[in-house]
């Protein structure tokens, strides 16, 4: 019989994970954490199991619209995967969304929830995209102060039963722009009994199955811009279950999350009820953004701890050239430098996490506003990065087999590259990080920092925590030049100095969980992970010549010898 390989299995998610339950046991109570593990544990099997071996067998199926019934009449009805519809009954049964508004353990409610989101999301093929949008939505009802909606919609969007629990969509994008919401076109009108109807098109509608949405629109007469727009809150079927005014027009053949129905539509004439002010409906949006983009680095960092245990299972399986892959060194090198990615991501949003709760529970400190306004587009940013790195050397750690469909591998590539589109590009977030900095500058990271080093003894932990101050004293200096020359020398770097800040933080934050565990668990590994980490490099702010980026972006001639980088301190380049 010729050699067949055996492929990756997975294990229990949550009992196989040493980064999560090392975590769990720093930062909550043993009471709260012998209460919570049990249903954790079973999301991890789920997870590791039933799900996974789902996934696989779903790969193929992608939801299904139809637009026309037999008989003509336009119904344009979207049928979802079966791994999505039992994707749905487990996150309502599981509490996916509902424990964060439960609040069982005040702030912590949030580190529950997003460690069961953190489970539950490789396995699902994004369905942690609708969960993050409603988690969104319910969010910004009981913010808005409307409690008419609130108690309309919140009790089905955290519900715990299946037939009770709604998704709710974000229908923002339209032809005119993605992150520049400011241009949207849809119109809202008011009629003379009072009522509100939309009028436009939508054309990025993810979860276009929602049973509600919360969606921009221009109110007759309003003025152009983000200040012109006003938040509407929409019921898309009636109680006979027919679309209220909508018209799907397709479903999206996108690159990756293949499972989610991305629609465009068509509103026309579709009822809908201010949320708040008949304005500033960007300003709106905030705390759903603040939401979805937590979500967005919850999954990113899900995506790569599920590329990394597939490639590191194989690499025990897989032997070639005398020896299994675990024991050639360089692809040792290769996992461990996964792996430290990994480990950074996840320590890095679980604090935004954190901070998050923080503020929902009324329980956060002084630094904790300016602090959480850095860290969520800081963490958005650094992780959806990290998660496509990843995910490509993950594919690339099963040779030919991670380039063939019907391994699953592929899907991890593909879905990890949304992350750094949904929610606003890099580019765009790198900017959001500029706007979130207040008069202090990056004084909330560097307290941040300061706290997450105060406790740091372990020899071998000196040099990442040295590396760390070095990048914020860099960026630091660096603001404080660009913030006197004029505004497009700021904005020009503001990439390079939003991932500064973010490969920072984590480092900082994976050394002080690392001397914790270290003294509680006497275990190396994360301090492993963090020696690793910094060494990768932290500091990535150079100054290029602003003439050479225009040339090269427009492949046009360069007019001066300019010289292409100046470069303060070689150690500054990775």
């Amino acid at each position: 019989m010729p050699f067949t390989q055996t492929p990756p299995a997975l294990g229990n998610q949550y009992d196989d994970d040493r980064v999560l339950r090392s975590y769990l046991a720093r930062v909550l109570p043993a009471d709260v954490l012998a209460e919570i593990e049990p249903a954790l544990r079973e999301m991890g099997r789920l997870s590791g199991g039933p799900l996974y071996e789902m996934q696989l067998a779903d790969r193929l199926n992608e939801p299904r619209l139809t637009q026309w019934s037999a008989w003509g009449e336009r119904i344009d009805h979207i049928e979802l995967t079966p791994l999505w519809r039992q994707a749905e009954r487990i996150a309502a049964e599981h509490g996916v969304v509902a424990t964060a508004y439960e609040r069982r353990h005040g702030a912590l409610s949030r580190v529950h929830q997003f460690a069961l989101a953190y489970l539950f999301t490789p396995s699902t093929d994004i369905y942690s995209c609708p969960l993050a949008m409603t988690d969104g939505a319910a969010r910004t009802l009981l913010d808005s102060g409307n409690a008419a909606l609130a108690d309309r919609a919140v009790a089905h969007l955290t519900s715990r039963d299946p037939a009770e629990f709604w998704t709710s969509g974000q229908w923002m994008t339209e032809t005119t722009g993605g992150s520049d919401v400011g241009l949207s076109e849809t119109v809202a009108r008011q009629d003379a009994d009072g009522g509100w109807t939309l009028h436009g098109r939508k054309w990025f509608t993810s979860a276009a199955t929602s049973q509600m949405a919360l969606t921009l629109a221009r109110p007759e007469g309003s003025g152009a811009g983000g200040r012109g727009l006003a938040l509407f809150y929409v019921e898309t079927r009636d109680e006979n279950g027919r679309l209220r005014g909508i018209t799907v027009d397709r479903l999206k053949d996108k690159l990756g999350t293949r499972k989610l129905p991305t629609a465009e539509l068509t509103l026309n004439g579709t009822p809908a009820i201010p949320v708040g002010a008949l304005s500033e409906g960007v300003r709106a949006i905030t705390p759903m953004l603040n939401v979805t983009r937590t979500w967005n680095a919850v999954s990113a960092s899900a995506l790569m701890r599920r590329g990394v245990a597939l490639a590191r299972d194989y690499a025990r399986r897989r032997f070639a050239f005398g020896a299994t892959l675990d024991q050639q060194p360089l692809h040792a090198d290769t996992l461990a430098w996964m792996q430290a990615e990994s480990e950074g991501a996840f320590h890095l949003t679980f604090r935004v996490v954190e901070l998050l709760g923080q503020l929902e529970s009324g329980e956060m400190d002084d630094n904790g506003p300016a602090l959480l306004r850095l860290l969520t587009p800081i963490a958005k940013l650094t992780t959806a990065r990290q998660s496509v790195a990843v995910a490509s050397e993950a594919i690339e750690a099963f040779g030919g087999s991670g380039y063939v469909e019907d391994t699953g591998l592929p899907a991890l590539l593909r879905d990890s590259q949304v992350l750094s589109i949904w929610e606003g590009t890099t580019n765009v977030l790198s900017l959001d990080v500029l706007r979130a900095l207040g008069p202090s500058g990056i004084e909330p990271l560097q307290r941040e920092v300061r706290r997450c080093l105060a406790s740091v003894c372990e020899p071998s932990l000196a040099a990442p925590a040295r590396a760390v101050e070095s990048a914020l004293e860099h960026a630091d200096a660096w603001l404080a030049r660009a913030t006197t020359a004029d505004r497009p020398a700021l904005e020009a770097d503001a990439r390079r100095f939003a991932l500064t800040l973010g490969r920072a933080v984590e480092v900082a934050l994976l050394c002080a969980h690392a001397q914790w565990s270290l003294d509680a668990e006497h275990d190396g590994r994360a301090a492993a992970a963090t020696r690793r980490l910094a060494a990768d490099g932290i500091d990535l702010i150079v100054h290029v010549d602003r003439a050479d980026s225009a040339a090269l972006a427009r492949d046009e001639p360069v007019a001066t010898a300019t010289p292409a980088v100046e470069v303060e301190d070689a150690r500054h380049i990775r």
